[in-house]
């Protein structure tokens, strides 16, 4: 690889190791802004770090799951460090075996989705470890991960965009660096020189609110007031007159005792349109819905349009049954990742991609009262005014997260 002119926090990022006066680390925190070079800086010096000091060692390098480990990291390894080190993966065995002038050291790679990741790494002897995105995994599987590092001269690599300031990694590590003796730098786009104005400009506009204050700022804040502060009637809320549809999806969520919320969304010229809902609320009514008249409900929104899907909340078994019972419409159980869903709605919203037809006065109303819970030490909503917010969370989250995140 032919590496383009480096910042000097990217430099620093790679090299630190091979410093005076910073070669005395025990590890790095590399923490800031999105597209800021952090993952490529800190994979290349990782490897060259350890095929300088070690041979005949073990490595991990983790990331939430090991696919989108692969996908972000470990695949352009070979590209990044291209005839410097030769690579050779074992798919099967999730390591890569790293060789060059008669060195060779293996790396394994792990990932740390949940509690249950810990016990995957336990047993294993290491010389480093690099923890990519280390803020989206659970704080066992770190904390196991770490102790894993005893052979002498290892070092601990972390890098993160930032979450809430209660976040455990940020108040046990990123406040703790100094006692930890961890070298801490923090990231902004600035630090990607690669990046054109107007690319920065895209990505700036992609986010508002905490996730702007997060991802462009890179600041670890608190998830606070509304949520879709990007959300203006003006642009958003849309006649229903008609356009050119050319795909049809439902999006549900199901409830008993809470309302159940049902939008019925339509493409058009690439964007997609909640052009009619559903929305029960059996305490206002007064009486429960049986799953049967909730189906009815649902045929009469579809009408005689051909549906690609129903994405229906995982939870909602006896409804997903009576859905698939009728034959008609073929389900898709949404994602449950709230404030990953929450994030994609977001952007989907400040780039324009989705739009809300005025008969949804259920939607709109709630756009305009989903608030973050403030007295959560986590990152999550208040229960309430937040049907419709979740049945629209399942259906971008369904139809664009992957592409949000090749980001």
């Amino acid at each position: 690889m032919e590496y383009q002119r480096l910042s000097p926090r990217q430099n620093l990022a790679m090299t630190w190791w091979n410093r005076p006066g910073f070669d005395g680390y025990d590890g790095i925190i590399c923490d800031g802004s999105i597209r800021s070079g952090k993952t490529v800086a800190m994979t290349v010096g990782f490897t060259m770090w350890a095929m300088t000091r070690f041979e005949g060692q073990n490595f991990a390098i983790c990331g939430k799951t090991i696919e989108s480990l692969r996908r972000n990291v470990t695949n352009n390894l070979p590209v990044w460090l291209a005839g410097v080190f030769k690579f050779k993966e074992h798919r099967s065995e999730n390591k890569i075996t790293v060789s060059a002038a008669g060195r060779v050291n293996t790396f394994y790679l792990f990932g740390g989705k949940d509690e249950s990741s810990a016990s995957l790494i336990q047993g294993i002897t290491l010389a480093g470890i690099l923890l990519d995105e280390v803020a989206l995994m659970p704080r066992s599987f770190v904390e196991q991960a770490c102790a894993r590092c005893s052979v002498a001269g290892s070092t601990l690599w972390f890098n993160c965009n930032p979450e809430g300031p209660s976040h455990w990694f940020y108040l046990n590590w990123v406040l703790e660096a100094g006692k930890r003796n961890m070298l801490h730098l923090h990231f902004t786009m600035d630090d990607n020189l690669s990046l054109s104005p107007a690319v920065k400009a895209r990505y700036e506009s992609l986010y508002s609110g905490v996730f702007y204050d997060r991802f462009i700022r890179g600041l670890w804040v608190v998830a606070e007031g509304l949520i879709y502060t990007m959300f203006n009637k003006d642009f958003h809320v849309v006649p229903p007159i008609s356009r050119p549809y050319d795909r049809y999806i439902l999006s549900c969520d199901y409830g008993t005792v809470n309302p159940t919320s049902i939008g019925l969304w339509g493409r058009a010229g690439g964007k997609w349109y909640r052009m009619r809902e559903y929305y029960f609320d059996s305490r206002k009514e007064g009486r429960q819905r049986t799953d049967e008249e909730h189906y009815a409900e649902l045929e009469k929104l579809a009408g005689d349009l051909h549906i690609s899907m129903v994405i229906v909340d995982p939870s909602a078994a006896s409804f997903i049954e009576t859905i698939c019972r009728h034959g008609r419409f073929r389900v898709e159980k949404a994602s449950n990742a709230v404030v990953d869903g929450i994030r994609n709605v977001a952007a989907r919203l400040q780039s324009g991609d989705i739009f809300i037809c005025s008969g949804c006065t259920d939607c709109i109303r709630e756009f305009g009262m989903y608030r973050w819970d403030e007295k959560a030490k986590d990152d999550r909503p208040i229960k309430e005014n937040d049907h419709s917010m979740d049945d629209v969370r399942y259906f971008v989250h369904k139809v664009y997260a992957p592409e949000l995140y090749s980001f």
